[in-house]
């Protein structure tokens, strides 16, 4: 269904398990800035009414997600910590197109918005299937099947404002095809796309 190219080694769950802090806070963080790009979307692009109401319940859900990470957090005894980079989400940012007239860029958000959700959700399952804390394994599948509305949900919009603007199949397939080779530099570190 996500048509990821490359999928995530499976040894990426074990550098996950070594710090189950990082981990959460990383994705803690995630989800803030989920909620901040549906926010920024909503406030681009106030006349598609549609796409503002369903931002709207996206950035909500995003912050009741960070709610839940961090409770997860507080249960284990740990702390929140700082803000961490996303250099991954960094990266594909860097391939969005900008400058463009708007309807190009609306394209390209909402499918940057689709490919981290995409590759959260495909990380989410893995997590949900492989690691070894019994608690975390319902958590991370619950919040997969979250992840992949959210792409279902990028993808729409993108096909509604887009299609009669280019082939939006075919811009995903270069999406797809970019982040493939990204995502070879990551899946190193104990964070949710590092």
């Amino acid at each position: 269904m996500l048509g990821l190219k490359l999928e995530t080694d499976p040894r990426w769950v074990n550098i996950v398990e070594t710090n189950i802090e990082e981990i959460l806070t990383d994705h803690a963080y995630c989800e803030q800035k989920a909620a901040t790009n549906a926010i920024s979307i909503m406030i681009s692009y106030p006349y598609h009414t549609d796409l503002v109401e369903e931002m709207v319940k996206l950035a909500k859900e995003e912050l009741s997600h960070f709610e839940m990470v961090h409770q997860k957090i507080k249960e284990r005894g740990l702390n929140l910590g700082f803000e961490r980079k996303d250099e991954y989400v960094g990266e594909l940012y860097k391939f969005m197109r900008k400058g463009y007239r708007k309807e190009i860029v609306l394209i390209d958000r909402l499918l940057f918005g689709a490919m981290i959700e995409a590759r959260s959700c495909e990380r989410f399952k893995l997590l949900s299937e492989q690691i070894n804390d019994e608690d975390l394994k319902v958590f991370y599948r619950d919040l997969m099947i979250s992840e992949a509305t959210h792409y279902t949900l990028f993808i729409g919009f993108a096909r509604k404002y887009g299609s009669h603007v280019e082939d939006i199949d075919k811009r995903w397939q270069e999406w797809l095809t970019f982040e493939a080779d990204l995502v070879k530099k990551f899946g190193k570190r104990e964070t949710i796309h590092g």
